[in-house]
């Protein structure tokens, strides 16, 4: 006669389990942050701390994506010859990588579990660290060698996506929406945190000696991204209960709004993205006397009033927070294109402040907005689990069409200038600003009473 053991239990967990059962491999059985016992007893002490977790590994693939912004501009001073054009794309094709992992890695987490994706996708990073560590000091290289390097570092956009989705299982309905502002805030950072580390770390030598100290910017985070993986595997969790649900997103494929709001979500994410791997180049070019750390902030500002965004979408609704948002960042870009070369760092500064400012308000109005727009009409509980599902389905979809941002501005500079593409963005900010009015704000529109 078989018998079956019972499940071993790890005893670094508090032994009063509340329905819970631990397994090998830190899996827990039986989770279910809905139930108000179970939340109240362990449930919030466990989805604490593999928040924690999870925002450390988070900010490193935003520091892995972001890190070739602030190297581009100091490659010429490294050796390396390259064209204006050549250095774009180098900042551009991270983020095309990116972009498309983001669907794949959705994923990850419910197939390999929450805490074994961290560590694995945290690993994955000191692919493109080492690589970048180690072609920086050879100014002789390819380019072709050059920029599959860069693009690389695209690994670092995907842990966005299988972050959120992981942290997303672990928290009740009432409070996610609060847990992911913090796990977005606190990944996103990283994108102006890398811009101020590496110029301190690579020195202000000569042009002769500043090659030396670039292979730097790559190798500071190596033994974080090491400790981050450690972090995750020693105090991160799996969840029996997450599962991978492709059909959601074959349910928002089937709805324009899907795609309407993925647009939208472009707009502002996308140039959150965007504005930070091209901001410290565009300093370099227009303000070459500045020292390029101080444009960490821009990145930084537009990181923490993400969760603003989301409280005031909550309070006034969120195509009115989307709409201002939009004007804010046409009126900036304007402000922008009139005062080139012509003002000091500080108003060039200030400008786009206020574009940063701005996208990170409209990126978390925008998160308020999906679920609000497939919730109108839900009358009975099957209804509602649509809704919910379709809406989970657009987030996943928004985040990959919104990262494609951080390709498409490096390359409307490249291609158009400064001065053009700023007018560029100007157009496709009011543009989107009339989309947002019309679908979902303008008077005698199908969603005009509901409060989206």
């Amino acid at each position: 006669m078989t018998t079956t053991s019972p499940p071993v239990q790890d005893t670094s967990e508090d032994p009063d389990l509340a329905g819970l059962t631990l397994r090998p491999g830190r899996w827990i059985d039986g989770w279910d942050p809905e139930n108000t016992a179970q939340w109240e007893s362990v449930g919030r002490g466990i989805a604490r701390r593999n928040l924690i977790g999870s925002v450390f590994a988070e900010f490193l693939g935003f520091v892995t994506l972001g890190i070739w912004s602030i190297v581009v501009p100091k490659l010429g001073a490294a050796g390396f010859d390259l064209t204006n054009n050549q250095l774009y794309w180098l900042i551009a094709l991270p983020g095309l990588l990116g972009a498309a992992l983001r669907i794949l890695y959705t994923f990850m987490p419910p197939i390999f579990g929450g805490r074994n994706w961290t560590v694995i996708s945290a690993l994955l990073l000191l692919i493109p660290l080492s690589a970048l560590t180690w072609v920086v000091q050879h100014p002789d290289t390819p380019y072709g060698v050059l920029l599959t390097v860069a693009s690389l570092a695209g690994l670092g956009g995907g842990n966005f996506a299988s972050s959120m989705v992981n942290i997303s299982f672990f928290y009740p309905q009432r409070e996610r929406g609060r847990a992911l502002g913090i796990n977005a805030a606190g990944g996103n950072i990283g994108s102006g945190i890398v811009v101020l580390v590496v110029p301190f770390v690579i020195g202000a030598g000569s042009a002769a000696t500043a090659g030396i100290a670039l292979y730097r910017a790559g190798l500071i985070w190596i033994p974080l991204v090491i400790v981050a993986a450690v972090l995750a595997y020693l105090t991160m969790n799996n969840l029996a209960s997450a599962h991978a649900d492709l059909v959601t997103f074959a349910m928002a494929a089937r709805y324009r709004h899907n795609w309407i709001l993925s647009l939208i979500y472009l707009g502002t994410f996308g140039s959150f993205l965007g504005l930070s791997f091209t901001f410290p180049k565009l300093t370099s070019d227009l303000y070459p006397h500045i020292p390029l750390q101080i444009v960490f902030i821009g990145a930084v500002v537009g990181a923490l009033v993400r969760p603003v965004g989301g409280m005031l979408a909550d309070r006034f609704g969120g195509r009115w927070i989307t709409i201002g948002a939009f004007a804010v960042m046409a009126a900036g870009s304007i402000a922008l294109v009139a005062s080139l070369g012509k003002v000091p760092f500080a108003v060039f500064l200030l400008l786009f402040l206020v574009l940063f400012a701005a996208s990170g308000i409209g990126n978390g109005s925008v998160y308020r907005m999906i679920p609000a727009v497939y919730h109108v009409g839900e009358h009975d509980d099957a209804s509602r689990d649509r809704a919910r599902r379709t809406a989970a389905g657009t987030i996943g979809i928004a985040g990959a069409v919104g990262a494609l941002g951080s390709f498409l501005i490096p390359r409307n500079f490249a291609i158009f200038g400064v001065h053009q593409g700023l007018i560029n963005l100007t157009v496709v900010y009011l543009l989107l600003m009339a989309l947002t009015w019309v679908v979902y704000a303008r008077r005698g529109s199908v969603m005009a009473p509901e409060r989206i």
